[in-house]
């Protein structure tokens, strides 16, 4: 990216950031009034629509990844990013253009300012990047748009759209309580506002309660619905770095589906999508065995336990809450022995289970270096340190780093510079909030070619 683009995009985000003192709220009429005003972008758009706790990024890649390989022109839409704003807004494979953002950014940011010369609540920052998102996958004409919920799901600013293809709600576990409820069933009823009348629903949960509850919406709607926890994947060959597995989808044997995402619970995640595949393939899209396991097998979600070096290996993994914190620690206990020396660097937010989060990944790392994500919900180290006092062996090292770079610095000269640390470390686990993960992949990449 040259000087130029930069400026623009950096110009962009700061206007789009102006809106972040909205806050967050849950509502759809503040950005159903934005896109109006655009001319509602979001009713030409064929949406595949996918939300849940855990899994909704990597579903959402593998879909996405396929479709490409198929010869679709589609759009992805995340959030958060990792390390470019622009990572949250791609089509066709490559990330929005700072000159496109730009000029769209301007012309959804001049009818929020409409609508609040008007005296109508303003839009919030969410709002205006769905917005622009929806405005530029109009415009290129992207068929289809690959949608992930940012928040919970009924009152999500993506919910405003009409209708999907299919909607998928990939795993439901307890998090973001404060906005979407302290129990499963709660949440449940949250996460499955994204069901739309007469269009197909899938799920992944073997709970109850979560079970009953998007069923009973899907009913309401009239919608067909499918749990993909009744399918059983079986010959599984799962080394460090992805996993392959035969699976019978509805009535469709996958032979031999590989994925390179680590981590067995990507299994579930890829059964999802596959299930996708099924349903899209009826409403006339045409993919084949080929592009299905091409697509599948060369789909990457940054930052999910994303291997970026070996020997020593060093890991990152945005394990923000305490399931996937589970799921990192099922992994790293099939390829990590207790002899292991392994080191982690670790942040999170104060809203998240840290006691449980610090007592799992003591039981997988020897020594732990504390940081604080760039957030204002940013756990203080202080904090954390405790909660890991309170469960680590005493002759664990346990260090105090509040700012994430140096802790990224210091984890590195600890790792590498044998005469600051009389230790051999296997293994070097960034983990944690995605806020802090996006600031170590950017640190790590600048320093990870000078060690």
């Amino acid at each position: 990216m040259d000087v130029k683009d930069r400026e623009l995009l950096e110009k962009s985000i700061k206007k789009i950031g102006k809106f972040n003192r909205f806050g967050s709220k849950p509502g759809l009429e503040r950005v159903s009034e934005l896109l109006h005003r655009l001319d509602d972008p979001q009713k030409d758009l064929k949406v595949i629509h996918v939300g849940g706790t855990n899994g909704k990024g990597s579903v959402c890649r593998y879909v996405y990844s396929v479709l490409q390989e198929a010869g679709y022109k589609t759009g992805l839409f995340i959030s958060p990013y990792i390390e470019d704003f622009t990572e949250r807004i791609e089509y066709n494979g490559e990330q929005i253009s700072p000159k496109d953002l730009s000029r769209i950014t301007d012309l959804v940011i001049e009818k929020a300012d409409e609508m609040v010369a008007e005296s109508l609540e303003s839009p919030t920052e969410f709002e205006v990047v769905t917005a622009i998102a929806m405005y530029y996958y109009k415009e290129k004409q992207a068929d289809p748009v690959v949608l992930e919920v940012g928040l919970g799901g009924r009152g999500d600013s993506t919910n405003v759209v009409d209708k999907s293809l299919v909607s998928c709600i990939v795993s439901i576990s307890l998090d973001h309580t404060d906005f979407l409820g302290n129990t499963l069933k709660q949440i449940a009823w949250e996460k499955a506002g994204i069901i739309k009348k007469g269009c197909p629903v899938i799920f992944f949960s073997k709970e109850q309660d979560v079970i009953e509850e998007i069923c009973s919406k899907a009913g309401s709607k009239n919608a067909e619905v499918i749990n993909c926890a009744e399918y059983v994947p079986y010959d599984l060959k799962e080394d460090m770095k992805g996993t392959e597995f035969s699976a019978e989808i509805g009535h469709r044997l996958y032979n031999k589906i590989r994925i390179n995402m680590p981590g067995e619970h990507q299994v579930s995640n890829a059964l999802c999508a596959l299930q996708i595949f099924e349903i899209l393939k009826t409403q006339g899209y045409s993919l084949t065995e080929e592009s299905i396991k091409g697509g599948m097998s060369s789909a990457r979600q940054p930052g999910r336990i994303e291997i970026v070096k070996e020997d020593p290996y060093i890991i990152l993994d945005g394990s923000h809450n305490a399931d996937s914190v589970k799921a990192l620690k099922e992994w790293a206990e099939k390829f990590f022995t207790e002899e292991d020396e392994v080191l982690i660097v670790t942040g999170v937010l104060k809203d998240k289970e840290y006691g449980l989060i610090a007592e799992m990944l003591s039981d997988i790392g020897t020594d732990f270096i504390i940081t604080e994500p760039d957030n204002p919900r940013k756990l203080d180290a202080a904090e954390y340190k405790k909660a890991f006092e309170e469960v680590i062996d005493p002759k664990k090292e346990l260090w105090v780093l509040k700012d994430t770079e140096k802790a990224v610095e210091e984890a590195l000269n600890k790792v590498f510079v044998k005469e600051n640390n009389n230790k051999a470390y296997k293994a070097l686990i960034f983990t944690g909030s995605l806020y802090m993960i996006g600031v170590v992949r950017g640190k790590l990449m600048r320093m990870i070619t000078e060690v």
